[in-house]
């Protein structure tokens, strides 16, 4: 099944929704350290094959993560690239910091 190119808005999309996930941050904090193998992370993070598969197809999806194949299995590693992306584009709102008004605390509602 071939995948599909997505262009700059909906990779930026898919790459926020892929951090929405505790399973798929924690999945990012392990790669952080080194590459795994799909059986190295199921291990770590103590979930099943079938429910790690799926997350790691979210996170490739969004570009967040590579795989390169090495006899039977696939070593998964960070895409630093993708990530810098999505930080550029949160940089961007830093400019209003200094034009919004500033929070009490007492103004945010519950």
């Amino acid at each position: 099944m071939p995948t599909v190119k997505l262009d700059k808005s909906n990779l930026t999309t898919s790459g926020f929704h892929a951090l929405s996930d505790p399973l798929r941050i924690r999945i990012l904090e392990l790669l952080k350290q080194q590459e795994y193998c799909v059986c190295e992370l199921c291990d770590r993070l103590d979930v099943t094959q079938s429910k790690l598969s799926f997350h790691l197809k979210t996170l490739k999806e969004a570009e967040l993560i590579t795989g390169r194949q090495e006899g039977r299995w696939i070593y998964y590693r960070l895409n630093l690239s993708q990530l810098v992306l999505l930080e550029q584009y949160l940089s961007e709102y830093r400019r209003f910091i200094d034009t919004l008004p500033a929070r009490t605390g007492d103004d945010i509602p519950l």
